[in-house]
């Protein structure tokens, strides 16, 4: 009985890596018509499917741009994508111009506006390290810092050793050792590694915390830390963290 256990992990492990790696293979992209409207800059994010991957460099590059000036960017025809960038649209006042549909792919004009704070507070407390278990979390926080939001992202237990310099995050029980190929599956698809999604959440202006009492009991020690600027304390810096925050999320 615990050998069918193992072996029905062990295969329900292979099918999550395969799934994982579907996107891998390096396809050179067609090229595309020409366009119906004339643009300042271009962003080709063909081949990712993660949005908050894609809505990173939209920023980066309409950030570059000057107030007025457009950007066109295209993507697959994905409806997670154009939702969470209609919405982030919103969000930002990044104004929506015109969208350009063809078999596969969606073109995307925005009309440069100035990037204000929105004047929301999010704030987030992550417990767990697992791989899979750190693509929400910092997926939404990232998406909120994009949005203008202010962020706080506060670390406990286990997860503590996120903020440790090399940490390479795995998956979890009997699926571990194909952590690696998980990771480069879900590169491909726009999923950076952690450490990369908190260097954005950094340059962001995001706040970022660590429990003290665990960064003991899981021998983190400070020295160690990937930022000189990491917050170190327990529930009552956690608290003022929170304060105001909507929302707060507590993920264990």
């Amino acid at each position: 009985m615990r050998g069918h256990r193992r072996s029905r992990v062990a295969l329900l492990a292979t099918l999550s890596v395969t799934a994982a790696l579907a996107g891998c293979s390096h396809v050179r992209l067609p090229a595309l018509p020409a366009a119906q409207r004339t643009a300042d800059r271009t962003l080709d994010m063909r081949g990712k499917t993660v949005a908050v991957f894609i809505l990173y460099h939209t920023r980066k590059m309409l950030t570059g741009m000057q107030d007025g000036q457009v950007l066109e960017l295209v993507t697959d025809d994905y409806d997670a994508v154009d939702s969470d960038l209609r919405a982030w649209s919103r969000a930002t006042k990044q104004n929506l111009r015109q969208t350009e549909l063809g078999p596969g792919w969606v073109r995307y004009y925005f009309e440069k506006a100035p990037f204000q704070p929105s004047g929301k507070k999010l704030a987030m407390v992550i417990s767990n390290p697992g791989l899979e278990d750190l693509l929400t979390p910092l997926g939404l926080a990232l998406t909120a810092a994009l949005s203008g939001s202010e962020v706080h992202v506060i670390f406990q237990g286990p997860a503590v050793r996120v903020l440790e310099q090399g940490f390479s995050a795995k998956l979890s029980g009997l699926s571990w050792p194909f952590s690696g190929f998980a990771r480069s599956g879900m590169a491909e698809a726009g999923h950076l590694p952690p450490k990369e999604k908190l260097a954005e959440l950094r340059e962001l202006g995001a706040k970022i915390y660590a429990c003290g009492p665990s960064m003991d009991h899981f021998g983190v020690q400070r020295n160690r830390l990937a930022y000189s600027d990491i917050i170190i304390g327990e529930y009552a810096v956690f608290l003022e963290a929170m304060s105001g925050a909507n929302p707060a999320l507590l993920l264990q």
